[in-house]
């Protein structure tokens, strides 16, 4: 056997092998009942508008009365407190260069989101907003991707919610603490590709791009963004596992009547 047969024969196998692991480490948790998610729309940062800031009282006031589900970012302040924010920066929506994280929830109580007098809200105080809406959380990576402290807040004012709740986040590592500590709440992996971001190395976008992560979350569910369909990892989770698929963010008609197509449950924007 010449040299270049058996150099190919190595390849072959390795290629194999990585293939196998690649499939083996997408593959979601075993399947469990999230039938209470199939099928519906969830406001992406509540009901949001150019006079109603997103993740703002009033946003999820109107999705209350909507009938809609509610997506919301989850964070918390230097003094522990939990709140509702999406960006790490605070420029953008309060017009303060500062994080979450480097202010206590007093400090926070200063800004105002956007052009209104609305504040950012304490993550207690939505839920009782909310009341019984059906709930997705995004737990944001801002605090770090892990973060034990964080986790068990946000068990503890989620244990006393009267409406259905899952929760999601990109951190593997954040889903990862509710499959070890409580396995019982239905959790998803939030990904998209990330192949051209620079935050990240290129090995670990392209591990999350491919939901090579769910080796570490073992999630219910996949929450991919709507227009990144044809990536790979996406596509081969989807075929061989069906987990449920829920799609972000398609904002107006259009664009939510395509992700409808593809996905099982859609968190959309108007």
């Amino acid at each position: 056997m010449s040299g270049v047969s058996v150099a190919g024969i190595i390849l072959a196998g390795i290629i194999i092998v990585t293939g196998i692991i690649g499939i083996w480490a997408i593959k979601p948790n075993k399947k469990r009942d999230v039938s209470i998610f199939y099928g519906k729309k969830y406001a992406h940062r509540g009901l949001h508008e150019a006079n109603i800031p997103e993740n703002s009282l009033p946003a999820f006031e109107r999705v209350r009365k909507s009938g809609y589900g509610v997506e919301l970012d989850i964070q918390m302040t230097k003094d522990g407190k939990l709140v509702v924010f999406h960006d790490n920066s605070l420029e953008r929506m309060c017009g303060f260069e500062g994080h979450i994280c480097n202010l206590t929830y007093e400090e926070l109580g200063k800004l105002t989101l956007g052009d209104t007098d609305e504040k950012i809200p304490l993550f207690s105080t939505v839920l009782e907003t909310l009341q019984d809406v059906d709930l997705i959380c995004e737990i944001k990576s801002n605090n770090g991707i892990k973060n034990d402290n964080l986790c068990a807040k946000v068990y503890a004012e989620l244990r006393k919610y009267r409406g259905n709740y899952c929760i999601e986040s990109f951190s593997p590592f954040l889903v990862e603490w509710f499959r070890k500590n409580h396995p019982e709440i239905i959790r998803g992996q939030l990904s998209y590709n990330m192949l051209k971001e620079t935050k990240q190395t290129v090995l670990i976008n392209f591990y999350c791009t491919h939901l090579l992560i769910n080796v570490i979350s073992k999630p219910d569910f996949i929450a991919y963004q709507y227009t990144d369909i044809n990536m790979l990892g996406y596509k081969i989770c989807k075929k061989l596992y069906h987990p449920l698929c829920i799609a972000w963010a398609p904002k107006g008609a259009e664009a939510i009547a395509i992700a409808e197509k593809e996905f099982d449950t859609v968190i959309f924007e108007l």
